[in-house]
This record gives C-alpha cells, sequence and structure tokens, in this order.
C-alpha cells in the first residue's frame, strides 16, 4: 500500500527537499503541505493522510498543539503524526508524545533514516531519535502523571504487564512473541488489548504510561 503523507514546515525549501524525498520512495507518496500548524490541521482534515510529518516551531499554531487537534479529531483517528524538530529538548518530545505524536525525529536525521521513521510510525509502531530517549525517560519520571482514559496498569494481567514492559523497551511485536514464546498474532492480541484496557492510542503512550506507573524503570534490563 502507497503511504499517504502530508508535510507541514513552515520553510518552503524545507518542505520541497521533504516532498521530493518522499516521492522518492515507491510507497510513499505526498497529498498535501502546510506551512502553519492551523494549516496542517485543515489539510488533515481535508485530505485524511496516513501520516504527518510535523514541525513543532511553526506560526499561527505550533506543531505540537496541531497534533494535540488532529489526535482529539475522531475523525482523523487513523492519521499518525511524526514529529521532526530541529529542537531535541526534554519539553518538545514529552509534549509531542503527550500530545499524540507516534514518533519523534530530528532533522539532522539521515534521509534512509527518515522514510524508514515513516514506514515505522505509519504501521503504528512507536519511533523515537535515539539520542533524546534516554533524556525522555527520565523526563517521564519526573513530570506529574498524565490521565488515561482507561484504568492503569492495575488492571492488566501479569502477561500483559510483561508485554507492556516489552513494548517500553521497544520492542516490537515479533521480538515479543520470540523473548515470551508467544505467537506475533498472540502477542498483537495482548498489545491491542493493553491499548483498549489503558485508553491508550498507540505504542507511543504505551510507553509514556509503561515508565510514569513504574511497570519499568531506567536501567532495568
Amino acid at each position: 500500500m502507497t503511504i499517504r503523507v502530508l508535510l507541514a514546515d513552515d520553510q518552503t525549501l524545507v518542505r520541497a527537499a521533504f516532498a521530493m524525498l518522499v516521492e522518492s520512495a515507491r510507497d510513499m507518496e505526498v497529498v498535501g503541505e502546510a506551512g502553519s500548524g492551523r494549516e496542517a490541521v485543515g489539510a488533515a482534515r481535508e485530505v485524511r493522510p496516513d501520516l504527518v510529518v510535523m514541525d513543532i516551531r511553526m506560526p499561527d499554531l505550533d506543531g505540537i498543539e496541531a497534533t494535540r487537534l488532529i489526535a482529539a479529531d475522531e475523525d482523523l483517528a487513523g492519521v499518525r503524526v511524526l514529529v521532526l524538530t530541529t529542537y531535541d529538548t526534554d519539553e518538545n518530545i514529552v509534549e509531542a508524545l503527550r500530545a499524540g505524536a507516534s514518533g519523534f525525529l530530528v532533522k539532522d536525521t539521515r534521509p534512509a533514516e527518515l522514510l524508514d521513521a515513516i514506514r515505522t510510525v505509519a504501521a503504528g509502531e512507536a519511533l523515537l531519535s535515539p539520542g533524546p530517549t534516554a533524556r525522555l525517560i527520565e523526563r517521564f519520571l519526573r513530570s506529574p502523571s498524565v490521565p488515561v482514559a482507561g484504568g492503569g496498569p492495575e488492571c492488566l494481567s501479569d502477561r500483559e504487564r510483561e508485554v507492556l514492559a516489552l513494548v517500553a523497551r521497544g520492542l516490537n511485536n515479533t521480538e515479543i512473541a520470540d523473548a515470551l514464546g508467544l505467537s506475533p498474532l498472540t502477542a498483537k492480541t495482548h498489545v491491542s488489548r493493553i491499548m483498549g484496557k489503558l485508553g491508550a492510542r498507540d505504542r507511543a503512550q504505551l510507553v509514556i504510561v509503561a515508565y510514569e506507573s513504574g511497570v519499568v524503570t531506567p536501567g532495568t534490563p
């Protein structure tokens, strides 16, 4: 399937460069562009992309608030957001993920890595830029907890808590299956049920819940 991508960045040349890169991939196409956060929200509602590549620093409405509006719109439930920015501060990472972003990369990412990131996020996986990840986790532990729509981890079975811990450590469904001696389909089913119980939109939010609730802690194997 072709991944339909919306590009949101206030710099025309940057959008043009991203558009050329995305269009060079056989499995992707650019279906829209936006120069501000408000334009990005409007374009997302108009073209219903699979994924939005979202800059953070934009006029009129920043990328974090635009992400929050897209994530809160029930009509855009299938739209994923990959935040791409020059600024990899703790605040931006945390706020972007809490707003509903499914991935976070800095703009000096290599072209091939950006295309892989688009594929990863469009497939429903969570993706974080490797550099800021450790700081992100530490920030989770210092920040106030974020209410979830469903129950907390206490509503999970022992097996589901094991799966949640592995999701938080970045394992995909196949890797989780191998680690626990399950089939990939069973692992996928567990992840889906955990999302439902915790009211999580995607795997990125499962990471947040896992660390803030203490299901996993930095430094644990």
